[in-house]
């Protein structure tokens, strides 16, 4: 397992760019292990519902969780809003980055993930297997979200920074 922080830019579009970044580093499993930040739009579909429910305005991000497979995310968030009010559920697209989000992954390259039918849950869950065909997790990928880089007085590109 290999941690590998992200930040994510107004206009951003939370899910997408999660879902991107594991095609980008060429992997097959990760999981989001923290976030936090703020958003102008979020997408959540509650429990038990068919469909995302929209919210708009001044957000923030209080957590956000889950698995990014090559078949897609399956993430869990927590929002506010400005008079203090949460929400939270599963995040479909369309969910908007308002000043930033700043997100820890945990990449798996031992790993496979893949979301199938399961006949108890009736849903497709969560497959883990074992990713013989992997084992080396390829950065340079990730680099290519980055432009322009400014390094810091430490001599550090933010290579995390999607620009």
């Amino acid at each position: 397992m290999k941690a590998h922080p992200l930040r994510l830019l107004p206009g951003d579009d939370l899910r997408t760019v999660l879902e991107d970044t594991l095609r980008e580093l060429g992997l097959r499993a990760a999981f989001v292990i923290q976030g936090i930040g703020s958003l102008s739009v979020a997408q959540l579909r509650f429990a038990g519902a068919e469909h995302p429910t929209e919210l708009r305005g001044d957000l923030e991000i209080l957590t956000l969780a889950g698995s990014i497979s090559p078949d897609g995310a399956h993430l869990h968030m927590a929002v506010s809003d400005t008079c203090g009010v949460v929400l939270g559920g599963h995040v479909a697209r369309g969910c908007i980055v308002r000043t930033t989000a700043e997100i820890v992954l945990a990449l798996l390259p031992e790993h496979c993930f893949s979301r199938e039918h399961d006949v108890r849950s009736g849903f497709a869950e969560l497959v883990i297997r074992a990713d013989s065909g992997s084992g080396s997790i390829d950065a340079s990928n990730a680099g290519a979200r980055s432009a322009s880089l400014d390094v810091a007085a430490d001599g550090c590109a933010p290579s995390n920074v999607r620009r």
